[in-house]
């Protein structure tokens, strides 16, 4: 039985391969949007940054929110903040934290509208 998806003619469309080739993406961008994409594979940081969407919140509020350890959010949003998604600001002794930018949310609506189809 033959693959389907394999070519049966073995012939390369040079022109085709160099225009490709010539809008292929960096290997450091590509590296950088893939680990992105890997902290969004976790149920948790995806809904960090939903609740972060709407407003500024603390680390007590979104623990209390996703009924989590204060740990246990300080250790998901240290890896937002690493990946420049989330950033905070201190208050006293009280860290709030807020969404980088709001280029993020459109990868989560686009991931959650797939979801629902």
């Amino acid at each position: 039985m033959k693959n389907r998806y394999v070519c049966d003619v073995r012939r390369i469309n040079k022109a085709a391969v160099k225009e490709a080739r010539a809008r292929m993406l960096g290997d450091g961008l590509l590296h950088n949007a893939a680990g992105s994409f890997r902290l969004l594979g976790d149920p948790t940081r995806i809904k960090l940054l939903h609740a972060l969407s709407h407003r500024e919140l603390c680390v007590c509020d979104l623990a209390n929110l996703l009924s989590m350890s204060q740990s246990a959010i300080s250790h998901q949003l240290a890896m937002l903040r690493e990946a420049n998604l989330v950033k905070f600001r201190k208050e006293g002794k009280i860290a709030y934290y807020s969404l980088k930018d709001r280029h993020i949310l459109g990868i989560i609506k686009a991931g959650v509208k797939h979801a629902k189809e």
